[in-house]
């Protein structure tokens, strides 16, 4: 085999990792509460893939109207996952999102942030209004409660 060849194979094998790599960025997976989606994120953080999740996020909700609510599980991002990304970046992406989501409609909600990475917000001064909590089970039983909520006031 030439050398050339050998390259371009490498070269198409690497795109090849690359789009698996970034669909495995943001996975979107249905919840038991009806209408809400989970985006778990795990791993290093940084520009590119924000805005991956974001846009996969969006497109997912466009393809599914019925989504009224998105979770975002931070319990998988450390502080080391972080120390390269610019809290002031990182806290403009999630406005980005979060005002993107409220426009379509759709109540974003946050949860596992380490306690670190909130120190450090807001000993930045950066504001951002986000809806979160300490897990994705603790967002869940509330949505739950509101859920059961709403069925017991149309009855």
């Amino acid at each position: 085999m030439s050398q050339e060849l050998e390259i371009q194979e490498l070269k198409e094998q690497i795109k090849y990792y690359q789009g698996i790599i970034k669909n495995m960025a943001s996975p979107i997976i249905p919840s038991v509460v009806p209408s809400t989606i989970l985006v778990p994120i795990a791993g290093h953080m940084f520009k590119e893939r924000f805005d991956s999740i974001r846009t996969n996020t969006l497109a997912y909700i466009g393809k599914h109207r019925d989504t009224e609510k998105a979770i975002f599980d931070f319990t998988g991002v450390t502080v080391e996952d972080i120390q390269a990304f610019d809290y002031t970046e990182l806290t403009d992406e999630l406005y980005q999102l979060n005002n993107s989501l409220k426009l379509m409609g759709v109540r974003p909600i946050y949860v596992g942030f380490n306690p670190r990475f909130v120190r450090e917000i807001v000993q930045a001064g950066i504001q951002v209004e986000l809806e979160s909590h300490i897990s994705f089970r603790a967002a869940l039983q509330i949505l739950i409660k509101e859920n059961n909520r709403s069925l017991n006031s149309l009855g």
